[in-house]
């Protein structure tokens, strides 16, 4: 029995890279068959008339620790990764990478072989898995339990390794500092994604793990050595080092807008900064607390904080995200959607399958109106799930 063939028509289409307008998007099941003018969509195709608005690629957020009221350190399993990922999809994030912060070695196995069996079992939604720790630095440890932080050994290595054999991506956050270079090239030339933070390492430290293999920095200017006249830190690494991509947490707390703006014109490719949610488990609900490796955080102002008043995740959905972006004036629409779609998807080892609608591609479409807070509509590989 062939797929159902759809076509889109009455909303501009951003394909992750670029805008078309007059232009149909073509579905065949649960994969994009084309985009072409609208008179060239050809008969016999059911045709789905929107009033305006915008359709572009579902979103991919590569750091996810919770959602729908659950946090994934609380509980590492398939029924934890269900609700958050439902939760994110709903919000327009249609691919996430689940994050597990620093804990124990313990939590860390059990939340590889939940995401393995996730995946397994065709949890939508689900990519991967971004280990955020331990091997951290503890001055820049934020919001992590220092208890829990500690130094690589041969045991975490091997446990990564594997995990790299079982997952389709594994992204681990560390502290260049706290490791070898011959560690990060181990651990990339297994197909690990290595993503530098919490961190006070000097920019030779960040230099020399970039030429490892690192490739990417986790929230950008938050929880790491900052841009200095003598000394450019991992800010100033992140930004003029052409091989490291940067994650960005754009809700206004975490970065000032002005620096936002001022790391997208200075951002050295062909590395690019794209957009995190960093979500909590009130991603997708109204809870006003949770616990986060059993202390108190409180959600207030969209604002999460410990009781200390240390951040603690963001309260942020990537579709606010990109709207910061254009209101601050730090990047057109376009460029603010290539930010939530197509620039974390390059960083997958199938980023071709998602953030970009293009034949093949998996049909993750949304529907945005400037007047709705929220995406009018969302198709999760060709079903309409809002």
């Amino acid at each position: 029995m062939s797929a159902a063939i759809i076509a889109f028509t009455g909303a501009d289409i951003f394909d992750g890279e670029t805008r078309h307008a007059g232009h149909a998007l073509v579905v065949s099941g649960a994969r994009v068959d084309r985009v072409v003018p609208d008179a060239e969509v050809g008969d016999g195709i059911d045709v789905i008339r929107l009033d305006g608005g915008l359709l572009c690629p579902g979103f991919v957020d590569l750091q996810v620790n919770g959602g729908g009221g659950v946090m994934f350190n609380d509980t590492q399993s398939v029924a934890t990764l269900r609700v958050m990922a439902a939760a994110h999809a709903g919000l327009g994030a249609t691919s996430i990478l689940p994050t597990l912060i620093t804990d124990t070695p313990e939590r860390t196995e059990r939340a590889i072989d939940a995401v393995a069996a996730a995946i397994e079992q065709g949890v939508d939604g689900i990519i991967g898995l971004h280990l955020e720790g331990p091997h951290l630095s503890i001055p820049r440890k934020g919001a992590h339990d220092p208890a829990l932080i500690r130094a690589m050994n041969d045991a975490d290595m091997n446990r990564l390794l594997d995990a790299a054999k079982r997952l389709p991506m594994l992204k681990i956050t560390l502290a260049p500092e706290t490791v070898t270079p011959d560690q990060i090239a181990t651990l990339r030339r297994a197909g690990v994604v290595i993503s530098l933070g919490h961190s006070d390492a000097s920019f030779a430290i960040c230099q020399a793990a970039a030429e490892a293999g690192a490739s990417c920095v986790t929230h950008l200017f938050n929880a790491m050595s900052q841009l200095g006249n003598r000394e450019p830190g991992l800010v100033g690494a992140a930004l003029t080092l052409g091989g490291l991509s940067a994650g960005l947490i754009a809700d206004g707390i975490h970065v000032h807008p002005a620096s936002v703006k001022a790391a997208l014109a200075a951002k050295c490719g062909p590395g690019k900064v794209f957009l995190v949610s960093d979500a909590m488990a009130v991603a997708g609900c109204d809870d006003t607390e949770f616990l986060l490796n059993g202390r108190r955080v409180i959600r207030y102002d969209h604002r999460l904080t410990l009781e200390d008043g240390t951040l603690a995740g963001a309260d942020l959905d990537l579709l606010t995200a990109v709207r910061n972006i254009t209101t601050w004036g730090a990047a057109s629409e376009d460029q603010a959607l290539s930010m939530a779609t197509s620039r974390p998807a390059a960083l997958c080892p199938d980023g071709a399958g998602i953030g970009r609608l293009v034949a093949g591609a998996r049909a993750d479409i949304l529907h945005i109106k400037p007047d709705q807070p929220k995406c009018s509509a969302i198709w999760h590989a060709g079903q309409r799930i809002v």
